[in-house]
């Protein structure tokens, strides 16, 4: 088994290779589809017997694609997660091979990916000691959780503090090298998006501290330096503690509208919350139900002005979808959700899109390519009718 290195481990080289292989359009799609036409499925990254999740997708200004990802793992909880990376040249017919971003002692999740107006490629994750929590363990063989204990004796309160966290770093060499990763305090799976104004901006929610906020961060100066700038908040007779992942788009007139998955107990009402901000962020309005159901959201906006979230649909039946909005997020078309691909059962999603130069759009995610595998990068290649 694969152990984790005590640091930061970066790979400089991308060795490109045709790792894609194309899978029927009908599989696992959903039979009504009137919204999108699905142009290929393709597995992107399978690692064997390894468990890869909570993936997010950028398009660079060369026109070229880079997916990031926590790869090489056990399973959806475990000590060994890594933050690895994999780019496309070609729209996302051949993905390189994966390279090693993060490789903290914790595990390293949910891998965000932006390139900035300077070209810069931010990078955010969380890192997490979940697995130190017996409940995780007791489902799995001796062996396994004994290769567990061991790292976790290894793990004295300095390394815990010390990588407990939320983080961003950044590269200027198109991923070769990484600067030192810097504390952000709050976290959201997708990452941030970038202003037209040239700022950076970061809707999250605070992790591993007492009193939990939905927090707006900001950079002037390209992802080096991050200012707290506003708090969203949490709509009367709801909780915080149901509020997770968000993520933000900013339309042309500067209004910015985000998404928040919503998981109160009643899994019938995981209905996405949004809440908008018209002055950059600094305040915001009481999220309201979009009646969208599913998560987490991943929010673009396409040349043609429409508003595109994508989310996993974690109930029969299972996939990914999209769901589309033509007034600026004022309305979503409900009854006309887009299945981009279903899905063997609900180990999946954290979809998210990028659109290519000729309209069409690319949407990765994970989830099981084959009964009896654990789960992998796949990715649909579709257009909107």
């Amino acid at each position: 088994m694969k152990r984790p290195c005590l640091g930061i481990v970066v790979i400089a080289l991308f060795a490109m290779a045709s790792v894609t292989y194309y899978l029927p359009c009908s599989s696992h799609i959903y039979a009504d589809q009137h919204k999108a036409d699905v142009i290929s499925t393709s597995v992107l990254c399978k690692q064997e017997n390894r468990y890869i999740g909570w993936p997010t997708i950028t398009r660079t200004r060369t026109g070229e694609l880079f997916a990031v990802f926590s790869g090489d793992r056990d399973e959806h909880v475990c000590p060994w997660g890594k933050t690895q990376m994999i780019r496309s040249s070609d729209n996302g017919v051949t993905w390189s091979e994966p390279v090693t971003v993060n490789n903290t002692p914790l595990d390293d999740r949910d891998a965000g990916i932006i390139e900035t107006i300077e070209g810069t490629l931010l990078v955010t994750w969380f890192t997490s000691l979940a697995f130190t929590e017996p409940r995780y363990r007791e489902h799995y063989p001796a062996d396994v959780v004994k290769s567990w204990q061991r790292h976790m004796e290894k793990l004295n309160p300095e390394i815990r503090a010390k990588w407990l966290g939320c983080w961003v770093r950044r590269s200027t060499d198109g991923g070769k090298t990484w600067e030192e990763p810097v504390e952000m305090g709050i976290n959201s799976p997708h990452g941030p998006v970038q202003l037209k104004d040239g700022r950076i901006l970061y809707v999250g929610k605070t992790l591993w501290t007492e009193n939990k906020t939905l927090g707006v961060a900001e950079s002037r100066d390209d992802g080096r330096t991050w200012q707290r700038i506003g708090t969203i908040p949490v709509r009367n007779g709801e909780s915080i503690d149901h509020y997770h992942e968000l993520h933000a788009v900013e339309l042309e007139d500067g209004k910015i509208v985000a998404h928040i998955r919503y998981n109160p107990p009643e899994r019938d009402n995981n209905i996405m919350r949004q809440s908008e901000s018209t002055d950059g962020g600094k305040t915001w309005t009481v999220p309201h139900p979009t009646g969208i159901w599913g998560y987490p959201p991943h929010l673009i906006r396409l040349t043609d002005g429409r508003l595109l979230v994508t989310y996993g649909h974690r109930r029969e039946p299972y996939g990914e979808r999209a769901c589309l909005s033509c007034d600026g997020g004022k309305t979503w078309d409900i009854d006309n959700p887009i299945g981009i691909q279903g899905a063997i059962n609900g180990d999946l999603g954290y979809p998210a899109s990028a659109e290519l130069g000729d309209g069409s759009i690319f949407t990765v995610y994970y989830q099981i390519d084959r009964q009896g595998e654990k789960t992998c990068l796949m990715g649909t290649r579709w257009r909107v009718k």
